[in-house]
């Protein structure tokens, strides 16, 4: 199945790119056990989140899958297949961003391969990443904010949930993963806190504001109730079947709630809420300490994004108001 560098098929939309790889072939045994041997081994070394494991398990299985084509499958595989993979995979239209995500994995996999004697080269050894765009967070104003956290149908008990669940998004900064993954026991009302369990298993407190308190109370007496029937489901956030939403049900959701206020849905990013949270807090002075913390970053470094937003606002800010801009 591995294409020649040479022919150019056009781009492959997403749901194309799906179909083609369901059309590899399977996954051979020595492979699978490879790759489940090193998703166990990572998750023991440095506890990843369930969504880390799967992605790594999931870049794995296209390479193999990819290339069991050609006959070679993991064991196989050296640099000049790397660089045919990369190839392919940017000629079938994927981004930057994926095709460094990929090569983190292989990095990690093929030096664990190393470690263990599997194997005595590491074939990414010489590989660059991909150059990446610097993209800016996007986030919303804040009267879009406002808007979007109105836009739910309150009278409901899935729109008093959608309605605490983006105000609890935007009050706690919290990943899409994080929102959708909280246990009920996280929230404690009376101290006016919620714990997070974030990337890498790390936990952080974060206090909640007045609003997003009042939501979750209302959710918690009047809906939540109604959501659960007789069940005893351990998730904060429930669909009408009692199971907590996934991802990508919560993202359409938000698409969806920000059309009914007004906004263009593609300037909302999966992001979008925890960008303009982040913002929001530096536009109105918030130490960049703190900001980390709220946000559970492991580094500074990837705070400091956030700074370059504030800045730029600034610039614009100044150059529509400013007589002499």
């Amino acid at each position: 199945m591995a294409a020649s560098t040479s022919s150019r098929p056009p781009a492959r939309t997403p749901a194309q790119r799906r179909e083609q790889v369901l059309a590899l072939p399977p996954l051979r045994d020595a492979d699978a056990t490879a790759i489940h041997a090193f998703v166990e081994t990572i998750w023991a070394e440095h506890g990843l989140s369930r969504q880390t494991q799967a992605s790594y398990r999931r870049d794995l299985e296209g390479f193999a899958r990819w290339r069991d084509g050609a006959g070679g499958g993991l064991a196989g595989a050296d640099r000049a297949v790397l660089f045919d993979y990369l190839a392919w995979r940017t000629r079938e239209g994927y981004s930057p961003r994926s095709n460094a995500r990929l090569l983190s994995t292989l990095r990690a996999f093929f030096g664990l391969q190393v470690r263990r004697g599997a194997r005595s080269d590491d074939p990414t050894a010489l590989l660059d990443p991909p150059k990446l765009p610097r993209s800016l967070p996007k986030a919303l104003a804040e009267r879009e904010i406002e808007a979007l956290l109105a836009a739910p149908d309150t009278a409901t008990p899935i729109g008093l949930r959608d309605r605490a669940m983006l105000e609890l998004m935007y009050a706690a900064g919290l990943r899409v993963s994080e929102l959708v993954g909280l246990p009920a026991t996280a929230v404690n009302l009376r101290q006016g806190a919620l714990r997070v369990t974030g990337k890498g298993g790390r936990e952080r407190l974060v206090p909640l504001g007045e609003e997003a308190q009042h939501w979750l109370q209302r959710y918690l007496a009047e809906a939540r109730p109604a959501l659960a029937g007789k069940r005893a489901p351990p998730a904060l956030f429930l669909d009408a079947d009692g199971t907590p939403p996934t991802r990508q049900a919560f993202w359409a959701l938000v698409k969806r709630l920000a059309a009914v206020a007004g906004i263009d849905p593609r300037r909302i990013s999966p992001h979008g809420l925890r960008h303009s949270f982040a913002t929001h807090l530096l536009n109105h002075g918030a130490d960049l300490r703190a900001l980390q913390m709220l946000l559970g970053h492991a580094s500074l470094s990837t705070t400091q994004i956030y700074t370059l937003v504030a800045r730029e606002q600034l610039k614009r800010l100044h150059a529509q108001h400013h007589p002499r801009a």
